[in-house]
């Protein structure tokens, strides 16, 4: 073989040997970087290194294809933050309307569920003296109208006694009213304020005049109040029928009705639902028992005040204290309020600070030693989710809403509580 020809040969070597280098190093060179419209930042580790992405992959957007529509990928132009709070809105939006629906469709039919939960209040409350008839073998339908004419008579009993009481004590309340407002203008004269008897008439002319001006308009409001209350009396009527009715049946096929409500959803859900139905239920039986022992003791205890002051009304003040006491917070603050007042007109300022005194120091051991012995955190709510609660019923019922508010708000709480931690449900705690 000449020079030549062996020259050539190692020529045609090397360049096998080059393409062979190149062809490897096209396979593995990193991809080509691509400018990211979001801020990404690449990172290259030299030749034959893999690109490391530094920025989250969720955040990096795909980059428009340019022969495509620029409106197609608009997203990319809005900021991250700006997406987020778009989303929250509409969801936000979404939740507040299906709340708005919610209510106005309880508005519409409230007739026929406030009945529904009180007549469920009133179950969890007599319930447990049914059970007690129908263990010692008492027919279920009998035990269950024992104890509802039981109840309603004890209620009725007591307002015939807070009412007769109430006539019985309003000719001394009277006049010790009228002594109480002599003493107020003694104290102004001769007080630190030293008004002149000249004032006191101008003060009184000037009251009278405002009653008098007025006078239509008080007028006109009472004639359609009593066109409001006559229209009112049938709906009232027919609302304690339902109650009553819906009671006794509660109290005697209440867990039979619950069993078929339960098999109405599907059968992996039937489970779950009945569970929750069963801690609803505790938590409602342990909310009215709590809420009655407690009204009780703070009935007693600012009924016993108003007794030692000498009250005159003070059994009607222990019956007001405990029907308020069924609306929390509110409804203690209001009838401590009216102990206030009547001790303030019928027997002066120390009094009614001593009256204050008491009624501070019952809501004290209420809010501190009771509710939270008693209730525990079965039906812990936090103290502004109540007041939303009550005022929220107060716009949808009244004062019926403002009684059923919290107990409502307490079941619905506990429920979704264990329809959200989906607890192991017992064989025997299963829908039959």
């Amino acid at each position: 073989m000449s020079r030549y020809q062996r020259l050539a040969d190692r020529v045609r070597a090397a360049l096998r040997t080059a393409i062979r280098r190149d062809r490897a190093a096209h396979e593995l060179a990193p991809p080509p970087v691509v400018p990211d419209p979001v801020g990404a930042v690449r990172v290259g580790h030299g030749h034959g290194d893999a690109a490391l992405d530094t920025q989250d992959p969720e955040l990096v957007e795909t980059p428009p294809d340019e022969e495509q529509s620029p409106y197609l990928h608009d997203d990319v132009m809005v900021s991250r933050g700006l997406r987020i709070a778009a989303a929250w809105s509409w969801r936000l939006l979404a939740v507040a309307v299906a709340v708005g629906a919610v209510l106005w469709l309880l508005a519409y039919v409230r007739l026929i569920v406030v009945p529904l939960i009180i007549a469920l209040l009133l179950s969890a409350l007599l319930e447990p003296a049914a059970a007690w008839l129908r263990r010692v073998g008492v027919p279920r339908s009998l035990a269950s109208a024992i104890v509802l004419i039981g109840g309603l008579g004890a209620v009725v009993g007591i307002l015939t006694a807070v009412i007769q009481a109430f006539i019985d004590g309003f000719p001394q309340l009277y006049d010790q009213v009228q002594q109480g407002i002599e003493q107020i203008r003694s104290w102004l004269k001769t007080g630190p304020l030293h008004l002149t008897q000249g004032q006191l008439d101008q003060a009184f002319a000037s009251a009278r005049d405002w009653l008098d001006t007025n006078s239509k308009s008080f007028t006109a409001g009472a004639v359609s109040t009593a066109k409001e209350t006559a229209s009112t009396v049938g709906e009232v009527l027919a609302g304690m029928f339902l109650v009553l009715f819906l009671t006794f049946f509660f109290m005697r096929d209440g867990r039979g009705v619950w069993n078929y409500l339960s098999s109405l959803f599907p059968r992996e859900a039937q489970a779950s639902v009945y569970g929750a139905g069963n801690a609803s239920w505790r938590t409602l039986t342990s909310y009215v028992r709590a809420t009655v022992l407690v009204a009780f003791i703070d009935a007693v205890g600012i009924g016993l005040a108003a007794l030692v002051l000498d009250l005159p009304l003070w059994f009607p003040i222990a019956a007001l204290v405990f029907l308020s006491s069924f609306v929390p917070i509110v409804g203690a603050t209001v009838s401590g309020a009216v102990a206030v007042l009547v001790a303030l007109v019928t027997h002066g300022p120390v009094e009614a600070l001593i009256m204050l005194i008491a009624v501070i120091v019952v809501q004290q051991v209420e809010g501190h030693v009771l509710q939270p012995l008693l209730l525990g955190r079965a039906v812990a709510l936090h103290p502004v989710a109540v007041i939303i609660a009550i005022g929220t019923g107060v716009v949808v019922a009244g004062i019926v809403g403002a009684l059923i508010a919290v107990p409502t708000i307490a079941v619905l709480n506990t429920a979704f509580r264990y329809l959200y931690r989906e607890p192991e449900i017992d064989a025997d705690l299963r829908p039959g």
